[in-house]
């Protein structure tokens, strides 16, 4: 197995119940590039569900994101991984996380149109894995917590858009008149990277462009509260009640978005 490679099958517990999760790479482009997603879902699936683009952390498709993008489907969703760098970039570490996904911070139309390519690609497998395509939404983690916010900026015709521990910065404020559906972030109370001034211009571009937002604050939880691996004290570190509790306000806020 090379150094990149993602099981095919990968059992995790959901419930009381241990649960197999088919990991299936999807080729797509976007502007001639190359890029390869995972579709993932659970084995026990057979009645169409609601499918998610899952944006990944800087560190992109891995194994530890693709585990990430399991415990948000459990057994309630189909689940698309996104490739944001291209088939071939796969960050090793931080230093190189930075350059790729700095590329992507400075081009945000870039950004949406990679962003918008998943959604394409998550659409063009509702046969392959019982797909509602009338119940579409997107979720992002840290870096992919960016993404899903410029998804939503740039229009995308979903039910509803997700945020953890993200930055909520956008150098296009206007463009959220383009929302046409929910958008719920959860934040660490005590982030050192997404600042006041982020939470405070967010709350006022949401305001302006008369947005339905919600935005959830963790007490003592920092940057990176869901991520296991998280390991630097004071900026980001994994918090298991914190992160326990954004599952569950996720899980909700699509009950509702999905309702109709």
């Amino acid at each position: 197995m090379s150094k990149h490679a993602i099981p095919s099958v990968i059992t995790e517990k959901v419930g009381d119940s241990a649960v197999q999760f088919v990991l299936k790479p999807v080729a797509y482009e976007f502007n001639g590039e190359a890029l390869e997603g995972l579709l993932i879902y659970s084995q026990h699936i057979t009645e169409p569900r609601p499918g998610l683009v899952v944006l990944p952390n800087w560190l992109g498709i891995n194994e530890d994101s693709a585990r990430k993008a399991i415990r948000v489907a459990g057994n309630r969703y189909v689940v698309f991984l996104a490739d944001m760098y291209g088939k071939d970039v796969r960050p090793e570490n931080a230093d190189e996380a930075q350059v790729v996904s700095s590329k992507l911070r400075s081009d945000r139309p870039e950004m949406r149109g990679r962003a918008l390519a998943a959604v394409s690609a998550l659409r063009a497998q509702a046969d392959a894995a019982a797909i509602d395509l009338n119940n579409l939404g997107a979720v992002g983690f840290c870096f992919g917590g960016s993404c899903a916010l410029e998804l939503a900026r740039a229009g995308a015709d979903l039910q509803g858009f997700v945020s953890f521990h993200g930055s909520l910065d956008t150098p296009h404020p206007i463009d959220a008149h383009n929302i046409k559906a929910p958008v719920l972030v959860l934040h660490g109370a005590e982030d050192p990277i997404v600042t006041k001034e982020q939470v405070d211009g967010f709350i006022a571009e949401m305001r302006l462009a008369r947005v339905d937002w919600q935005l959830f604050i963790y007490g003592g939880a920092v940057h990176s509260f869901t991520s296991l691996k998280a390991n630097v004290p004071g900026v980001g570190e994994y918090h298991p009640v914190a992160a326990a509790r954004a599952f569950k306000a996720m899980n909700d806020f699509f009950d509702e978005a999905f309702a109709d």
